[in-house]
């Protein structure tokens, strides 16, 4: 009795070969270590630039002998914002901060209305416009953004945006007057954070409001 072949005869159509394709191995050849010092910084330290890197270079030859390295210096002009590590991944062509720079030149041509949390640069802009909060304005609202919908206490909002020895520090009730502040400064929108009666604040996501977070 003949057997048909059903893989060939089916429909009429030949059976395809599934070729396997080589398995490509890779392996850690070294590492980036992106260093968010400026010179300011490095001389109120009692040290230079030059010697920071002299002192990491012998720590890795201590540990490592004969390692290879090699040293770059990221320059910005003198007073643009940001963090200094995030400059510095910028200039030197890291990646994924070159992509974060992409999505943000993308989405302040896209989100001129609305909110833009700004995390990296530390602003808020309202429908194009800086807010201009203070300092602690934007940690507040950056602590409830980033417990979003949790209710955080008026008493953890103190504790941990200011100080406990500074002496302008608010007390629970004070607290309120910050936020009421706060949510002045980005009108038409204070209705993402929340005050829930009896808990204390919570911010809630609204489809106007972006935030432009950074990662390390």
């Amino acid at each position: 009795m003949a057997i048909a072949n059903l893989n060939t005869h089916r429909n009429n159509r030949p059976v395809k070969k599934i070729v396997n394709e080589p398995i490509i191995q890779s392996e850690a050849r070294g590492f980036a270590l992106y260093v968010g010092v400026d010179e300011a910084q490095a001389v109120a330290a009692g040290v230079s630039l030059t010697e920071l890197v002299k002192a990491l270079r012998g720590t890795l030859n201590e540990l490592v002998p004969g390692a290879e390295t090699y040293a770059a210096v990221a320059l910005a002009p003198k007073g643009a914002g940001g963090r200094n590590v995030d400059v510095v991944r910028t200039a030197l062509h890291d990646p994924r901060a070159l992509d974060q720079l992409v999505r943000r030149t993308d989405t302040d041509d896209e989100t001129e209305d609305g909110v833009v949390v700004d995390l990296s640069r530390r602003r808020v802009l309202v429908n194009g416009e800086n807010a201009d909060l203070t300092a602690k304005e934007f940690e507040l609202l950056t602590y409830l953004i980033e417990n979003q919908g949790e209710t955080i206490s008026r008493r953890e909002l103190v504790e941990l945006v200011w100080n406990t020895n500074d002496e302008s520090a608010p007390n629970d009730r004070t607290i309120d007057v910050h936020i009421r502040r706060l949510r002045s400064k980005i009108a038409g929108f204070e209705d993402i954070i929340r005050t829930i009666r009896g808990g204390g604040y919570r911010f809630d996501s609204h489809p106007d409001v972006h935030v432009e977070d950074y990662q390390i």
